[in-house]
């Protein structure tokens, strides 16, 4: 392990985390706030901490993909850690533990909350909440990356291990300056979302929470009504579009900047994913068809809660947990779907469902016919082998995570459905679940040990797992 370039990189992401905190800061002057003293103060002891850090450049800045790993992981325990601490020294979320838990939630894009009365916090700490959602969406290493040029081309090593999904290689060349392009969409993405809300009448203040919490896919919002607080069918086709389009691979939107339009066109997973949620959003409607007083009020309910769970971003206007069994049952199976690789949502990802699929038919093809040979594709190339062993182990370590975890939260002597949901909606990183952690519900009552299981798993889901095991695994740190 090259130590000194973990600490080196470690201290970017305290200085980049120190200038997020900026905007807290400023939100606290605008409404006369207090609490802005103490985002002011973690600020400087972050920036001081992180500026001596990387004062001295390590001689070696060669690392390699154990490294890219540790330094991920350890970068989003750390944000996470000192994200948390201006919300508690404050008073806004008096308990450490609690305000872990929401910023965790936060960097990673998750959305559940263990508030039980958001109006109470001051507009700073909800302003920090939705900001640690755009932060977490595309990544600050990501963000980092385009900022600080490491030689030998080992950005790709931090970009593989943060970035959701197996597509990243796709941006070996000129990686650098394809990150800044993927951050500048990310950016214009957010601004056009944000004039869109304005237009439907949301404050400043409001617009730009609500848009940082769907350009992450994350679902804070800054009331205890959530999104009902608009009472706006506008706002919620505004959300419903840019859900979708925030969770759909943003290397289809590199490709259509870089005019190459039959590649993008061939990106069969977006067509695939369009086709689920249409599919979903029919299906739930023609169930709940008599709980809603017109086709329209029940289209767009239905349309919302599917773009919702499906792109991870939890935001909820209807409280499905009072829908039918057929609807709750497709929107817990969406929850694992997840959005597309590339993108900012959660999930398993769309990708990695289609290459399952296409595995188990190929061996059901092998099986019938020893002798023929099934090349597995995915957008008319070829997949290695190495890339579906890979997808089957991580899809293997996640149910055996998944279990576990359920294990453990059991213990708190909730019901079934509300213990597994729990675990899958923070696995999966998409907010609400059913029965006690459904829409109109939240994770308060889960005891400590449950609210680290939930922590892990919300890490273990947004990092896609392998960083973790990797950061605790002795072996990864023994010299070479």
């Amino acid at each position: 392990m090259n130590i000194s370039m973990i600490f080196y990189i470690l201290g970017w992401v305290l200085c980049t985390e120190a200038g997020a905190m900026l905007f807290p800061c400023i939100i606290s002057v605008i409404y006369s706030e207090t609490t802005g003293i103490y985002y002011l103060i973690t600020l400087a002891v972050c920036l001081v901490t992180g500026l001596a850090i990387i004062f001295r450049k390590p001689k070696n800045t060669r690392f390699y993909a154990k490294e890219g790993f540790a330094i991920v992981a350890l970068s989003w325990i750390v944000m996470s850690l000192i994200g948390a601490v201006p919300l508690c020294i404050s008073g806004d979320i008096p308990s450490f533990m609690s305000a872990l838990f929401e910023t965790v939630s936060g960097f990673t894009t998750t959305g559940a909350t263990n508030l039980t009365d958001i109006d109470a916090l001051s507009r700073t700490s909800l302003f920090w909440r939705s900001e640690t959602h755009w932060i977490g969406g595309m990544g600050v290493l990501v963000l980092i990356l385009t900022l600080l040029p490491i030689a030998g081309g080992q950005n790709i090593q931090l970009m593989r291990a943060e970035s959701p999904g197996p597509t990243v290689d796709k941006f070996k060349p000129r990686l650098r300056h394809t990150a800044m392009i993927l951050y500048i969409i990310y950016f214009i993405m957010t601004v056009i979302e944000i004039m869109f809300l304005l237009f439907g009448g949301l404050s400043m203040f409001d617009a730009v929470t609500i848009a940082f919490s769907t350009a992450g896919t994350g679902g804070f919002t800054a009331s205890n009504a959530g999104i009902n607080a608009f009472h706006s069918s506008y706002i919620e086709i505004v959300l419903t579009v840019f859900m979708i389009l925030f969770s759909v691979n943003f290397s289809f939107y590199y490709m259509m900047l870089a005019r190459r339009f039959k590649d993008a066109l061939k990106n069969s997973e977006v067509w695939t994913y369009l086709g689920i949620i249409l599919t979903s959003g029919i299906i739930i409607s023609l169930n709940i068809y008599k709980m809603f007083p017109s086709v329209k009020d029940t289209l767009r309910n239905a349309f919302f809660a599917v773009s919702s769970i499906i792109s991870t971003t939890g935001f909820c206007t209807a409280d499905f947990d009072k829908w039918p069994q057929l609807s709750r049952l497709i929107l817990v199976l969406l929850m694992f779907f997840g959005a597309c690789a590339g993108s900012t949502g959660g999930g398993i990802k769309i990708s990695r469902i289609m290459v399952m699929v296409k595995s188990a038919v190929s061996e059901v093809r092998h099986t019938i016919h020893p002798k023929s040979v099934n090349a597995i594709k995915f957008s008319g190339k070829r997949v290695p082998t190495e890339t579906v062993r890979n997808i089957k182990s991580f899809f293997i370590i996640e149910m055996i995570i998944l279990a576990a975890s359920a294990l453990v939260v059991s213990l708190d002597n909730f019901d079934s459905t509300s213990t597994v949901t729990a675990v899958i909606t923070c696995m999966q990183n998409v907010g609400p679940g059913l029965n006690a952690v459904g829409p109109t519900g939240n994770f308060a009552s889960f005891s400590v040990l449950s609210k680290i299981v939930l922590i892990f798993d919300m890490l273990a889901g947004r990092l896609e797992i392998m960083p973790l095991l990797v950061l605790f695994s002795p072996s990864a740190w023994k010299k070479n």
